[in-house]
């Protein structure tokens, strides 16, 4: 499908409306420049001319990112359908379902995280803006993200009673962001992260 067409006619909304068909899109997914006004029939003697426009398609984020990861998805060779692409402030939120998804998520998520990672480095080695994506797997990781926030609650809950730091279990970066999002906004605490990769850990504190 090209990506930009010229297009004529009587107005420049007829115009518009002969790209837009063409190229099989909205009018807020595209960029339209006027080439030409129409001109009326002057005094019955010189003909009219069309209105003409350049509409060029406007490449979605989300539509970046869901064109790498279904490349990749492709080579593994696995049955997959795309349940949902989400995009909210630079970050893109792609699900997917499908036969042997358990092979797609790996253990404790390792070959999930391992293809989220390859996918954010093709997307951004040309983009002077970095996009952050999100893989997930028939929402295996918003229910991971659901289960480590109610853990992080209670935890800080203990905190609280006991007076004493809490060290979490080791977790990967994006599990890490999770936990300290869901506590930053608590007055009484403060989180951070203690250790090296892979055994990094997050500790739960009450401010001095």
């Amino acid at each position: 499908m090209p990506e930009v067409v010229e297009k004529k006619g009587k107005s420049v909304e007829e115009a518009i409306k002969s790209a837009l068909d063409e190229l099989e899109c909205g009018i807020e997914d595209v960029v339209v420049e006027v080439i030409e006004e129409p001109s009326k029939r002057l005094l019955g003697i010189i003909g009219s001319k069309p209105a003409v426009v350049r509409v060029s398609v406007v490449e979605k984020p989300e539509n970046e990112a869901l064109q790498v990861v279904e490349e990749l998805l492709k080579k593994m060779r696995i049955e997959y359908q795309i349940d949902s692409v989400e995009w909210d402030n630079g970050v893109t939120r792609i699900n997917i379902i499908g036969k042997d998804m358990g092979l797609l998520i790996g253990r404790k998520g390792e070959t999930l995280n391992a293809l989220q990672f390859l996918a954010g480095l093709m997307v951004n080695r040309k983009r002077e803006q970095k996009m952050r994506i999100v893989l997930d797997v028939e929402d295996y990781r918003k229910k991971r993200e659901q289960s480590l926030e109610a853990l992080a609650l209670r935890l800080s809950e203990k905190v609280k009673q006991t007076q004493k730091n809490v060290i979490m279990r080791p977790m990967n970066p994006q599990e890490r962001r999770i936990v300290h999002t869901i506590l930053q906004e608590d007055p009484q605490l403060i989180t951070y992260s203690m250790g090296d990769e892979p055994n990094r850990k997050v500790v739960i504190a009450l401010k001095k």
